[in-house]
């Protein structure tokens, strides 16, 4: 069973289940005025990782993930403008024709990355009834009140605000996403509904409510979505580190003093990646998209694979040559796998070492994703079963039971990491100059390996890969 460090209580702790058998997941999604770039993504990445976790081990997963629409504000030095009306005066659109096309372009993104499809991928839009009801009860109970520019929580109504993000009360300054407000009876209390009032006045995506016209904060937007379709209290909530504070910690107190339950029992927050030792960041044009790096000749399992297999509590700092390892090592394991579907039977092989191999090399791997979804430990017991599985074929031979046991554990560890290519590759046919030019790669490559010079051979191995030459070391 999974062992997960709930950023909540800052410690890992043994996952039990709201309803036995089953997994309510709810993950941030893109603010949709832009291109998601790949720092956003590898938080999807990590939701993704422990939906496919639990998926593999036989759990019902509901995954929810939002897409903002409206209300998620800029920082102050741009008065705190919604980013979705920004994007459309910049683009010379409107706001939902904006957000359509961007959301679009992320899902598309997120079909390249193999990120399993959420059960329901909400719209803040479309939800505006929900949270218009946990406002009215909120401001029923004098938790929420009005001012001349719309509706606050009032922080110092709920006694554990802070504790998520490890700030106190009075620590805090007013939230960067909220602007200063002398109505205001805290100055860390944060909006649930704006009034089109004031630098208001003029905002497109507006609706009717009890208190005039205007549209929600973006903290409001997934209490009201998470709870409709998971209810009151979730298993899991995901997202980057950035949505720590304010906006989950914001989440939590609304939620919990609306429902009077817990929110949601564990929290997985996706640290930082970096670009130039610096936060990757749309505001600051320090960022990669998911078409830039495939543009760049990157493939998109190379891309994935690069996120996953980085602890996720581990701050990555991006890199080219990163990727670059990425498909050196994919390309193996590939390669092994082509081994394996070519090899010539030998049906007098005794297949029981084979077998053992595979299940401890089973159970290494499903304990290291047991361990806070370790996917490096993960792949060091999948390395080690490929080393095992060629010894053993070379000892011993295989037979087509074997052949098919070893296939079948590598396309069931494949439900978590999607990444590896089963199909049988077609013999590539070569002209005389290719076929020239490829034998005297080959004699290169022996000549470094014999000389123990493996960086030399190792490129000129993945040259022969992409020309499209099978590279056999094996006796298989």
């Amino acid at each position: 069973m999974l062992n997960i460090y709930n950023s909540y209580t800052n410690k890992k702790e043994k996952f039990k289940p709201v309803t036995e058998g089953k997994v309510a997941i709810y993950s941030c999604g893109p603010t949709v005025y832009s291109y998601a770039q790949i720092g956003n993504f590898s938080s999807f990445l990590m939701a993704d990782l422990l939906v496919r976790y639990f998926k593999y081990n036989g759990f019902e997963v509901k995954w929810v993930q939002n897409i903002t629409d409206v209300g998620h504000l800029v920082d102050d030095s741009d008065d705190g403008e919604d980013k979705m009306e920004k994007a459309s005066k910049e683009e010379n659109k409107t706001p939902i024709e904006i957000a359509r096309f961007y959301e679009e372009a992320f899902l598309k993104d997120s079909r390249l990355l193999n990120i399993t499809v959420a059960d329901k991928y909400p719209r803040a839009t479309e939800h505006i009834p929900e949270m218009i009801e946990i406002i009215e009860d909120l401001k029923a109970k004098d938790i929420a009140y009005e001012t001349g520019d719309g509706l606050y929580f009032d922080v110092t109504k709920y006694k554990d605000y802070g504790k998520l993000s490890g700030n106190t009360l009075e620590s805090l300054n007013s939230g960067a996403r909220v602007e200063v407000n002398s109505e205001k009876r805290n100055p860390q209390d944060f909006a649930l509904w704006k009034k089109t009032v004031g630098s208001n006045a003029n905002h497109i995506m507006k609706w009717d409510s009890p208190w005039g016209e205007g549209f929600p904060g973006w903290h409001l937007e997934c209490s009201a979505m998470s709870r409709k379709y998971l209810g009151d209290t979730l298993d899991f909530h995901t997202g980057g580190e950035d949505n720590k504070f304010p906006h989950h910690e914001c989440e939590i107190a609304q939620s919990e003093s609306f429902t009077g339950k817990k929110f949601a029992n564990y929290w997985l927050h996706k640290s930082h990646i970096l670009l130039n030792s610096e936060k990757m960041a749309k505001s600051t044009g320090n960022f990669f998209t998911v078409s830039d790096l495939i543009e760049k000749g990157y493939s998109k399992e190379a891309i994935r694979f690069t996120f996953i297999t980085t602890h996720y509590r581990s701050k990555l700092n991006f890199t080219f040559d990163a990727l670059k390892q990425s498909q050196t090592q994919l390309d193996r394991i590939n390669d092994f796998i082509q081994l394996i579907l070519e090899a010539k039977t030998d049906e007098n092989s005794n297949t029981k070492p084979l077998l053992s191999v595979i299940k401890s090399s089973k159970q290494q791997f499903d304990k290291a994703l047991d361990d806070d979804l370790n996917v490096s430990s993960a792949m060091a017991a999948l390395y080690g079963f490929i080393k095992s599985i060629k010894k053993q074929i070379n000892k011993n031979g295989i037979t087509e039971e074997g052949k098919t046991e070893v296939l079948n554990f590598l396309k069931n560890i494949d439900k978590i990491l999607a990444v590896f290519n089963f199909e049988k590759r077609e013999e590539k046919k070569f002209s005389p100059e290719e076929e020239a030019k490829i034998k005297k790669l080959q004699e290169d490559r022996i000549r470094f390996r014999n000389e123990k010079n493996f960086a030399e051979a190792d490129k000129i191995r993945d040259i022969l890969s992409k020309m499209g030459v099978k590279i056999n070391d094996s006796k298989i």
